[in-house]
């Protein structure tokens, strides 16, 4: 029998090749037996193999490094999370074989579902649903990677009530594909799962709005706990919204974007998504006019989320309604790094809010209002220090400030101020596009490529650099943006349904530097480019030069950098 070498924790196993991730971590008694591990025991679940995530029943043909990953960590919630989905779909195909239930958005701490069909879901169907994915984790039942033929796989798709995969297959030409498989029930699953239903324990499957239901999962926090739910209605209306423009736009998932691009209809598309965007933004336009008491405009959202372009075509659609605009940077109050506050790494933390002269900008905002003359701050983030424009600013009756950065949102930027002057905008790139119906395109994904390309472009960073860096903007958006996201006035996607098409020339390449040394850098990117290779690409030239995707790869007519 063949062999391979194993590597874990600096020790090379000799094992059978075809043995499995659990069987090496068990041969290295990293754990006894893998079936016997409990949720509350923070198991293994997976293991990094030569740095590349992958589920305990990943087959090894090769030597390699092997390091366990377990369930408690930002590799493993991911895992949990897709592996919950996973086991709401099979129990729904065991209950309801001819109806399609469809993934749709986050939410908070869960995602919400919802059949594509026309006959009402009510409680009793949920809870028969939760009964039966509570009875396959107390089997305890192993779910196995396994890899068919493309045609075996696209049968099984289309014979199963699986449109939206058979249509993604049928854009690809992989020889084989690799399925996961819980009895009789299988499908694709685009990041590992857990290979034992019995390690779910800690979830809640709840009814929401008319027609659907959120499945909840614990947040990093608290692992062993829900929290108490906490609903957004604000974001849950923009979802529908731009889920009706999908309707509009007649596409709803990646396959059918790329069916687009096979056909030559996309320019058209790409016409018809700029559009419902920009009409958004007119009628946000018409919405801040209706306020007369309103001199200023806060916009915020996290990062890549297109701040910068937004505020250029909000001013446009203002100047249509009468209006003049000032624009002002809240990056422009930045304090000196060594008078902003540590983070728990004693670093200066630069997102928080304490990073910026609040009382600056509080008096400038207080001035302008009263028709005094001010003369607006720029920060040079080369030299690290703040000028003024020569040009004082002054506001007349006519006028409206369009003031951006994140933390546009947060009461305490403007306490000081009259609440009537001020309209709140939160902006953030929603993705309603799904890779088909049970695997989401992750909103958070799209905005790392965004940013993945425009730092290259502009700041000539690599994409090693921006994932590294990645986490302190993720604990800086938990922290500082998204628990004032409610404030808005009104919410924005600033998404659009064929960017990825555009992105992924750009990122592949950069993805393709990162190299295994760089660490967790190395599993994202990876990621990422396993999710990559399923969209085709759309030529950028298409794209209309005051479109918002221009902030990202350049060549915007508003001169956004």
């Amino acid at each position: 029998m063949k062999s391979i070498t194993v590597t874990i924790n600096e020790k090379p196993l000799v094992m059978p090749i075809g043995s499995t991730v659990e069987d090496a971590l068990i041969e290295a008694k990293v754990v006894d037996s893998c079936i016997k591990q409990s949720y509350e025991s923070n198991p293994y679940i997976g293991a990094l193999v030569n740095h590349e995530l992958h589920s305990c029943s990943r087959t090894l043909v090769a030597d390699c490094t092997l390091e366990g990953v377990r369930l408690f960590t930002d590799m493993g919630k991911r895992v949990y999370r897709h592996s919950i989905c996973y086991l709401l779909f099979a129990a729904v195909s065991m209950l309801y074989p001819n109806r399609r239930l469809v993934i749709g958005h986050s939410l908070g701490d869960g995602y919400y579902f919802s059949f594509d069909d026309d006959l009402t879901l009510n409680v009793s169907d949920i809870e028969a649903i939760e009964d039966a994915m509570h009875a396959l984790v107390d089997q305890n039942l192993r779910i196995e990677e396994v890899t068919l033929p493309y045609q075996s796989a696209l049968t099984y798709f289309e014979n199963n009530h699986h449109e939206l995969t058979a249509a993604l297959l049928a854009t690809r030409n992989d020889p084989k594909i690799n399925l996961y498989r819980l009895q009789g029930y299988m499908d694709i699953s685009y990041e590992p799962l857990l290979s034992k239903t019995g390690l779910m324990q800690v979830w809640e499957l709840k009814p929401y709005q008319e027609r659907g239901m959120l499945l909840r999962y614990p947040r990093s926090h608290s692992f062993m706990n829900l929290d108490p739910f906490v609903d957004n209605p604000l974001l849950f209306s923009i979802y529908r919204e731009y889920k009706a423009w999908g309707s509009i736009l007649n596409v709803q998932a990646l396959g059918q974007l790329n069916q687009m691009g096979n056909q030559n209809t996309i320019e058209s598309f790409i016409r018809l998504a700029e559009a419902l965007q920009q009409k958004k933004i007119a009628s946000i336009a018409d919405q801040i006019g209706l306020h007369s008491s309103v001199k200023a405009v806060l916009i915020a959202g996290p990062s890549s989320s297109g701040k910068t372009t937004f505020a250029h075509k909000l001013a446009v659609q203002l100047q249509v309604i009468g209006k003049k605009t000032i624009k002002i940077s809240l990056d422009n109050y930045y304090l000196p790094p060594d008078q902003a506050p540590k983070d728990e790494f004693n670093k200066p933390d630069l997102e928080a809010l304490e990073a910026l002269d609040v009382a600056q900008f509080q008096k400038d905002l207080a001035d302008l209002f009263d028709s005094k003359e001010v003369h607006l701050p720029s920060y040079d983030f080369k030299t690290l220090t703040r000028t003024y424009e020569e040009k004082p600013s002054k506001l007349d009756k006519r006028t409206i400030l369009l003031i951006e950065g994140i933390h546009g949102m947060n009461p305490k930027l403007t306490a000081s101020l009259d609440n009537d002057l001020l309209f709140r905008v939160y902006i953030s790139a929603l993705t309603q596009l799904n890779l088909d119906d049970h695997n989401r395109i992750s909103t958070t994904d799209n905005r790392i490529i965004r940013r993945i390309v425009r730092d290259n472009r502009t700041r000539g960073t690599n994409a090693t650099a921006t994932l590294n860096m990645w986490p302190s903007v993720e604990r800086g958006e938990n922290r500082y943006i998204f628990p004032y996201q409610n404030n808005a006035d009104v919410m924005i996607n600033s998404a659009l349904d064929y960017e990825l098409g555009v992105l992924t020339p750009f990122a592949q390449p950069l993805l393709k530097m990162v190299k295994p040394s760089a660490g967790a850098a190395y599993e994202t990117a990876r990621r990422l480019l396993r999710f990559l290779e399923h969209v085709n690409p759309i030529a950028d030239t298409l794209v209309p030069q005051d479109s918002l995707l221009r902030e990202f790869i350049g060549g915007s007519e508003f001169g956004v950098i």
